[in-house]
């Protein structure tokens, strides 16, 4: 019973559709509302902004700073293992790129939206699942018993083309043989390199990063592009390039033909999760997004510690050295300007390293110079539709919770509602678009992001919803709220592999540690998790696992 909502009852439901009646019947394009989350406090990092004086100073063991995944997996280690004096310093938002959003009762992700099933070298993710409830029995196993709640329901994904809806994103169908025959030849391929070793005896590709295969023969793929390798490959199938650009669109914020190929084979042939209870291929969602993990993350460390006030409220502008360690300058909250500061032994930077290197005195220090290792930064809309009924279907496939539109400029967009078991749809419901701006570079993006009106923020956010329903899509959009992330996500270009700043950085173990997705040179839940975890045991005398 716990997993199924029911709708209204028959005489509010008939009030409630006589009067959104009138309102559907026209076409009127809502006014987003515009969200730019950290933008004010990262230009004034960038610019060299002065700031106020620290009115008082705290003093704790360590300080992480950001409560985005890696800061809260830092905090939930550490909690975990007993050790009580931290204290994370949240920044400008909680959750960072698994934060959600709430309206009229309806949850909504502003970032993350799904993870998929962990494989058995994501211990330290299967670990926080199996401590949420998420992961019922079996963390340990190769196929654990998943919370069926939280398992993706079907229909999953569907794919618009020629003006239907076909199942999955790969297209099979009305292709000529020889497509079909490359696009089953892709898939083998992957299924092999899934359970492959390198020469060192490592996997070829495993999440977290840092436990794959070191091979030369499989690295030399870091020197090229994914679309090159693809090429070189004999995989010539127009339908099969669309859809592997669009994974990398997806997954890395950049298109093929720039992102290297051992990360285009890396995003399909390091998901190797299984599930008790659910069949290949499926994912973990929730209404809010990961937003949902982060709010458990935060929880589980509220309770080991019986208290919540080790989550402070403020954003870190200015470390500095001193005998004692770390003393780290946060703004706080609020309209005053106003400052304070803490006294720490180790400070945790758990931000992304665009920030790091603003507030740390040098950050060439730790073998990292900005200037040559730093990475590309895909900038990311979000936008949340908030939709009072549906709008008319194209034939085929039903309305699912993964919906793309085939060539489409944007990347689709997932039903918020679709976890939600009912035996009739919600009769509201937020649809949540997914746009990487790769079609320019990303300084030209961004530039655009910060420049553009809110109406030309919607058309863009819009694009793939008016391919899929036309105008008379607006007429269901009640309202829309749009997240602009200029630096969204870390694009694992060619190269990254070998980048020797983010292998430097990977290995400080001092007053000062790093714990970022940005590590790994790409954005996912499990690589952010893997390095705030790896930061919590050398703060604890923990060597991180190496294979």
């Amino acid at each position: 019973m716990r997993r199924r909502s029911f709708l209204l009852g028959a005489g509010t439901a008939a009030i409630a559709g006589a009067a959104a009646g009138y309102w559907r019947s026209r076409i009127v394009e809502t006014t987003p509302q515009v969200h730019y989350p950290g933008m004010q406090a990262g230009h004034a990092l960038r610019d060299g902004a002065s700031w106020p004086q620290p009115a008082s100073v705290r003093r704790h063991g360590v300080a992480i700073l950001g409560a985005g995944v890696a800061g809260l997996s830092c905090a939930w280690k550490l909690a975990r293992e007993g050790h009580t004096d931290f204290i994370v310093v949240q920044g400008p938002e909680f959750g960072g790129n698994a934060a959600g959003g709430r309206r009229d009762g309806l949850d909504y992700p502003l970032g993350a939206h799904y993870l998929p099933l962990p494989s058995l070298a994501s211990s330290h993710v299967r670990e926080m699942l199996a401590d949420f409830g998420v992961i019922q029995r079996g963390a340990g196993e190769e196929r654990p018993y998943y919370d069926e709640a939280v398992l993706a329901h079907s229909p999953q994904e569907r794919l618009l083309r020629d003006g239907r809806w076909e199942d999955g994103l790969l297209p099979m169908t009305g292709l000529p043989e020889a497509d079909v025959a490359q696009h089953r030849r892709f898939l083998a391929l992957i299924e092999r390199l899934r359970g492959a070793t390198g020469s060192d005896g490592r996997k070829l590709f495993c999440i977290p990063l840092a436990l794959s295969s070191r091979d030369p023969a499989w690295r030399a793929l870091d020197a090229i592009t994914f679309k090159q390798w693809l090429q070189r490959e004999g995989y010539t199938s127009p339908a099969l390039h669309w859809y592997l650009d669009y994974c990398c669109r997806d997954d890395y914020g950049a298109r093929y033909d720039v992102v290297s190929a051992w990360a285009g084979l890396h995003y399909f042939a390091s998901r190797d999760g299984h599930a008790a209870n659910a069949a290949e291929g499926a994912v973990l969602t929730w209404p809010g997004g990961l937003s949902v993990l982060a709010a458990s993350l935060r929880d589980a460390v509220t309770r080991k510690l019986g208290h919540d006030r080790w989550l402070v409220a403020g954003a870190a502008v200015r470390v500095q050295d001193t005998p004692a360690g770390p003393l780290v300058t946060c703004l706080a909250p609020g309209p005053a300007a106003s400052a304070y500061s803490v006294q720490t032994r180790r400070t945790v930077c758990a931000m992304p390293l665009f920030v790091a290197q603003r507030i740390l005195p040098d950050i060439r220090a730790y073998g990292y110079d900005p200037a040559v290792h730093a990475s590309s930064h895909a900038p990311w809309m979000v936008s949340n539709f908030v939709m009072d009924g549906y709008p008319a279907e194209a034939p085929g496939e039903p309305l699912s919770w993964d919906n793309v539109v085939y060539g489409g400029r944007a990347l689709g967009y997932v039903v918020s509602t679709h976890q939600l078991l009912r035996v009739a749809p919600s009769p509201r419901s937020v649809f949540s678009a997914y746009h990487a701006l790769s079609g320019q570079t990303p300084r030209a993006a961004r530039e655009w992001l910060a420049s553009a009106s809110p109406e030309a923020l919607r058309d863009e956010a819009a694009a793939d919803l008016i391919a899929a329903y036309g105008k008379a899509f607006w007429r269901n959009a009640r309202a829309l709220e749009i997240t602009v992330r200029g630096h969204a996500m870390a694009s694992p270009l060619c190269g990254y592999l070998s980048n020797a700043g983010l292998a430097a950085l990977r290995e400080v173990d001092g007053p000062v540690l790093f714990a970022h997705a940005d590590l790994s040179g790409y954005s996912v839940f499990e690589e952010a998790a893997w390095w705030g975890v790896v930061a919590a045991g050398r703060i604890l005398g923990q060597a991180p696992p190496t294979a």
